[in-house]
């Protein structure tokens, strides 16, 4: 496999079905939009260019992904769909004076979903780097100690 299809798609040493990893976006999603909807998490007001708790729930799910061999197509796909998830609160929960059908095409603007995947893509990126140093550290880790012990 090469270098850029591993880091793109991931690698599967262990075994780990990939078929699993693909249920983090949509998971990532329902978790954030019901988090805003029951207000665990909260926006502080104002003009909100990031919604932080979407994003640190993406980072902190995407650098797992990454730590267990996840690429980075996985991790922009992750983190999107945390951001989406609050946009989804904002739009159809946050406007209730507004019909349906024009929240609805609220949320679907295309000047809004590149935004959003803007925003995801530098996330995710860093949170796979973050999850992959940390793979790689504790794999060398794990051979030194191995090393040591057989000496």
């Amino acid at each position: 496999m090469s270098l850029a299809r591993r880091v793109l798609l991931g690698s599967n040493p262990n075994g780990s079905p990939r078929r699993y990893r693909l249920l983090a976006p949509p998971l990532l999603f329902l978790i954030s939009f019901a988090a805003y909807a029951l207000g665990v998490f909260s926006v502080s007001g104002g003009v909100v260019f990031l919604a932080f708790d979407a994003a640190a729930l993406g980072i902190l799910v995407t650098a797992g992904l990454a730590y267990r061999g996840a690429g980075m197509a996985l991790a922009w796909a992750t983190v999107y769909g945390a951001l989406l998830g609050s946009n989804a609160d904002h739009y159809l929960l946050g406007l209730p004076g507004r019909p349906l059908g024009e929240r609805v095409a609220a949320l679907v603007e295309v000047d809004g979903l590149v935004f959003v995947g803007v925003e995801a893509l530098a996330l995710g990126t860093i949170a796979w780097i973050a999850g992959a140093v940390a793979r790689r550290a504790v794999d060398e880790l794990r051979d030194r100690r191995r090393d040591a012990s057989a000496e």
